[in-house]
């Protein structure tokens, strides 16, 4: 654990954080960076669970002439697919990983089964919560929230396009006020869209401080485990 301020952490990525440039799909070289930095803090000590969007893939919004369910249904299989090519990209790096998924696909990964996710953190492995939390009408940002509870993570790490909370959108206002500390009473009162509001909630609820940063630099991954003050701490 040396240098390491957190024993066990809980990694959000977006979707969009693996497509890199190209904006869709899953870019290889990007995948990679941010698997090394994963792989330097599993060489800390840290024990590191992640669940990952899909919107890469499929947003369920993108569906709205669909019938809501099953739009949301396509977005969890986009998030499996993600799964895969994050467990894929940290073997090859030596890494051992398991994927876990919410709605059970037995022939590509393990149904989430929470003493089996703790064993093997305990163990050093990664492991990778898919599928969001296998229902529609409820975000990957609400499955973060979820599983970081479940499994007793000392901090959800939440990397973003943008590198901390603003008062407003940094890339429309630039008169937006940078946070450094906020609470979640804040965040809900104000609508900041740090996360949706039934995830801002559940964090709040249940004492699980997170910290907002830009995932654009993979480096950022290790200086927040670090506890060094990047982003916004949100608690």
């Amino acid at each position: 654990m040396e240098g390491a301020k957190y024993k066990r952490v809980l990694l959000k990525l977006s979707g969009e954080a693996l497509a890199g440039q190209q904006k869709v799909g899953v870019d290889v070289e990007t995948v990679g960076k941010i698997c090394d930095k994963i792989k330097e803090i599993v060489e800390m000590g840290v024990e590191v669970a992640i669940v990952v969007g899909g919107g890469n893939f499929w947003r369920g919004r993108q569906g709205h002439q669909m019938e809501r369910t099953t739009a949301d249904y396509m977005g969890i299989l986009a998030t499996a697919m993600n799964g895969l090519a994050l467990q894929d990209a940290l073997e090859a790096r030596e890494v051992y990983s398991r994927v876990q998924t919410s709605i059970e696909m037995r022939e590509i990964a393990e149904p989430f089964i929470l003493r089996k996710a703790e064993k093997h953190l305990q163990r050093g492995r990664v492991v990778i919560f898919a599928g969001g939390t296998g229902h529609p009408y409820f975000t990957t940002d609400t499955a973060a929230v979820l599983r970081a509870i479940e499994i007793k993570a000392d901090i959800i790490l939440l990397g973003k396009s943008i590198d901390a909370v603003y008062s407003a959108d940094p890339k429309i206002d630039a008169t937006a006020t940078k946070y450094e500390e906020i609470s979640y009473i804040e965040v809900l009162e104000k609508d900041l869209k740090v996360m949706d509001s039934t995830a801002t909630a559940m964090c709040r609820d249940n004492n699980m401080p997170l910290l907002v940063f830009g995932i654009a630099d993979p480096e950022n991954v290790v200086r927040a485990v670090k506890g060094e003050r990047i982003g916004t701490i949100v608690k």
